[in-house]
């Protein structure tokens, strides 16, 4: 059950047991990012080897999952994969951010995410990386924590304190780094200098050897929705070279605000370069 656990979505007084255990198959398979017996996904769900099967055989029937005939075992299928093209396609967000992410690339030469903010996590929905040895492993559909991210930290620093601290209480400060933030006061110390001044920085927070920029994107209402960031090696991405990069990607999210239709107050839009 842990290895579902964390794959949860929001509680909800409608249930339907067949749908939850149908989508925590699915979400098992995902997470080996592989092929899975019968038997490892009894395991992980708890549940009698004849369920199970039931279930895989009418997710198979509708291609959410395919079987392979030598080794018998299952993987996603691609039914999923035409679902989930459809459902990014609708995204206008995604279309929105893509010029502004090519130009973020564009201007630092290193990889630049667009992330939405979901259930308070991060979803990865568009990525830009330059052709270097040295590369980021984050992928398009990938999801990350808040608090050791710079993508996160900018969202949360726009958030109410009071929901700040809901988020926290769900995900803890599990210490990805020797450098991860894991506590409360430290991590809202951190969100009010980038407040102050305008852009997050993970430094070596999420992953060792690696600093990143963020800014948040905010929609017509003012709330925080989806953030822009340049990942890159500590040793590219200097500190010297971080209030450049910065600038480049706080004008960037405060394009795709104004785009989304939130009005920038005239010392935000100086700040973020949009003016």
């Amino acid at each position: 059950m842990a290895l579902v656990s964390r794959y949860k979505t929001a509680r909800s007084p409608y249930r339907v047991q067949v749908l939850d255990r149908t989508s925590e198959i699915l979400q098992v398979l995902a997470a080996r990012q592989g092929e899975c017996s019968l038997m490892d996904l009894c395991s992980s769900l708890s549940l009698h080897k004849s369920t199970i099967h039931r279930l895989l055989m009418v997710l198979e029937q509708h291609r959410f999952v395919e079987k392979d005939a030598e080794s018998g075992r299952y993987r996603l299928g691609v039914r999923l994969f035409e679902l989930g093209s459809k459902a990014v396609s609708v995204v206008d967000l995604r279309k929105c951010c893509r010029p502004f992410v090519s130009r973020v690339h564009q201007e630092t030469g290193e990889t630049t995410h667009f992330c939405l903010f979901d259930q308070g996590e991060l979803l990865y929905i568009e990525k830009m990386e330059p052709e270097r040895s040295v590369r980021m492993a984050c992928t398009i559909g990938a999801r990350a924590p808040a608090y050791c991210t710079a993508v996160g930290k900018a969202i949360l620093a726009a958030l109410p304190e009071g929901e700040v601290e809901s988020i926290i209480r769900k995900s803890g400060l599990n210490p990805m780094t020797k450098n991860t933030i894991t506590t409360l006061a430290g991590l809202k110390a951190n969100l009010a200098k980038i407040r102050a001044r305008g852009y997050a920085l993970d430094d070596e927070e999420k992953e060792d050897g690696l600093r990143c920029v963020g800014a948040s994107v905010r929609d017509h209402s003012g709330l925080p929705i989806a953030a822009i960031s340049v990942s890159a090696p500590a040793f590219r991405l200097t500190d010297a070279k971080i209030p450049v990069v910065a600038q480049f990607v706080m004008r960037a999210a405060g394009e795709i605000s104004a785009k989304l239709g939130y009005a920038l107050a005239p010392e935000q839009a100086v700040a973020m370069g949009a003016v």
